[in-house]
């Protein structure tokens, strides 16, 4: 893709162009004025000759815009200044300099598309203040001369348009490389899953009806194929260390946590949360999935489901494992370990969330976290665990 502003510079060196006939043409009515006519007329052939230098430099960019932008600014307050060398005060302070105020304007739309607004602005002021210091008005009020309002909006509007087409076309870029990356993987996914992915599951299946020594080649190809089709699925997700979005996706953070012995179940569209409540949430979930790890038993598989519903984002985390019995919570807490209190239930309570318990010994346990998408001040959420609501940890 090309330059995005590359239509704007074209664009406005054809104005240039226009602007050079308009000059020439008031040359050609004001030069029985001019105290040095000879002279009027080097400085419009000048003007001519910078009008179709910078054209061409500004629409092909063969050298550094900035600078040709700068030389841009000289040349057009030299030719304002020069003024006063072809005409008395009686004609000058009265009319407009001599390379026009609409010819002067292309300064102005250069500085507007290179620097954005700041710049249109700032080149539209000091050629006001220029044309004013010229004409010796610097004394009057400069707005009630058309100068100053014509050259500053010009370069407002001019800068805006220049950033709103940097920002559409860094969209399209962004686009495009959506599409691209989308396209590879599903390139991708069909080499993998007609090659790889099916033998890695022949294996799992074999090995499991083997066991033995092929038992845990078969756990060795599970996880293999698990950690596979993730690599899949997340291509073209948002990064979860992308610094430049206020906004992340939570499937994006929760997908990593899926394995042999834990499944991840997520909506199809993105559930967009603040980047802080969103990590906060996977923190909970991480927090949750290594009590599993460590506490629910072997063979124990762990479910987490993500819901988008309403306003509320709900992630439940749920176990088929030893479950938890009546007084453990507490006895925890009092041994200091603060895996429930403050890894979870802290953590909630920050975000503005609920989190509720529901366990029982031989039933497995189930964290039910409600979170709302827009973020309020925290007043101490409430928790609650259903079979024990006096056990707190």
């Amino acid at each position: 893709m090309g330059d995005a502003v590359t239509p704007l510079w074209r664009a406005s060196q054809a104005f240039r162009l226009i602007t050079l006939i308009y000059a020439i043409s008031y040359q050609v009515a004001s030069m029985s004025y001019y105290s040095n006519a000879r002279l009027s007329w080097f400085f419009v052939a000048l003007m001519a000759v910078w009008t179709g230098l910078s054209a061409a430099l500004l629409s092909r960019a063969t050298l550094p815009r900035w600078k040709v932008v700068l030389a841009d600014q000289i040349v057009v307050i030299g030719l304002m200044a020069s003024t006063r060398l072809v005409s008395e005060y009686e004609w000058y302070s009265t009319h407009q300099t001599l390379p026009t105020t609409l010819w002067a304007t292309n300064a102005v739309i250069s500085a507007a598309i290179l620097f954005g607004p700041k710049g249109g602005i700032a080149s539209g002021i000091l050629l006001s203040v220029v044309s004013a210091v010229v004409r010796d008005q610097i004394d009057l009020d400069l707005w009630t001369d058309a100068t100053a309002p014509v050259l500053v909006s010009v370069g407002l509007a001019l800068g805006l348009a220049s950033n709103t087409a940097h920002r559409a076309h860094a969209e399209l870029q962004r686009a495009a490389r959506l599409a691209a990356i989308t396209e590879e993987r599903e390139r991708l996914a069909r080499q993998v899953h007609d090659g790889v992915l099916q033998v890695l599951a022949l294996v799992r299946r074999r090995g499991s009806e083997i066991g033995g020594v092929a038992g845990e080649l078969a756990e060795l190809a599970g996880e293999q194929e698990v950690a596979l089709r993730m690599l899949i699925s997340e291509q073209g997700e948002p990064s979860r260390v992308d610094a430049t979005q206020a906004e992340v996706d939570l499937r994006s953070l929760l997908r990593p946590y899926g394995s042999t012995t834990v499944s991840v179940s997520s909506p199809p569209d993105p559930v967009l949360l603040d980047r802080s409540v969103a990590e906060e949430l996977s923190a909970v979930v991480d927090t949750a999935l290594s009590n599993v790890a460590l506490h629910a038993g072997e063979g124990a598989r762990a479910y987490v489901l993500l819901e988008d519903v309403d306003d509320m984002v709900i992630v439940s985390v749920r176990d088929d494992g030893d479950g938890i019995a009546p007084g453990r919570l507490a006895a925890a807490e009092a041994e200091g370990r603060m895996g429930v209190s403050k890894s979870i239930l802290g953590r909630v309570s920050s975000i503005g969330g609920t989190a509720v318990l529901d366990t029982d010994v031989g039933v497995g346990t189930e964290w039910e976290i409600k979170v709302p998408k827009q973020r309020n001040d925290p007043k101490g959420q409430e928790w609650s665990r259903r079979n024990d609501p006096k056990d707190k940890r």
